[in-house]
């Protein structure tokens, strides 16, 4: 009967978090100005990749405007477990730069994680992770990726 409960209450506890990291901010999701796809692969081990986009891709109206981009992953209780880095790069940023205030235009764009922790050689531990993609400062999306060794 315990591991019932128990198992419950880290459902419920799964079901929470997401809205925890999104009050980090102080606001909530503004529309347009981006989003984050599903990482692949998902479950993954040991690497990932991440792809998000800024703005509207379809419609960039101003392409000169530039946005402030900062996409982290995190545990179960809310602490930075890793900053990923862009792949690629484009335009005037250059590939594998951390992805924490970093100036992106309009454009769709993808991330890596190597699956450790910030800038050690340890690697993460099995379990679910959440990565949030801020914009300007402001919570734009947050999804759920998997760890499994």
């Amino acid at each position: 009967m315990r591991h019932r409960w128990a198992a419950l209450s880290l459902v419920l506890a799964l079901c929470y978090v997401p809205d925890v990291l999104s009050a980090q901010s102080g606001s909530r999701r503004p529309r347009g100005q981006g989003s984050l796809k599903q990482n692949y692969p998902n479950p993954f081990n040991p690497e990932t990749r991440i792809p998000f986009n800024i703005g509207d891709p379809a419609n960039c109206q101003d392409l000169g405007r530039s946005y402030r981009a900062t996409l982290k992953i995190y545990n179960l209780l809310s602490q930075v477990v890793a900053i990923p880095v862009l792949q690629g790069g484009s335009g005037n940023v250059a590939g594998g730069q951390s992805l924490e205030n970093v100036s992106l235009s309009c454009g769709t764009y993808q991330a890596f994680w190597d699956g450790k922790y910030l800038s050690t050689a340890r690697e993460v531990a099995s379990g679910i992770y959440f990565y949030q993609l801020l914009i300007d400062g402001k919570v734009v999306d947050s999804r759920k990726m998997l760890v499994a060794k």
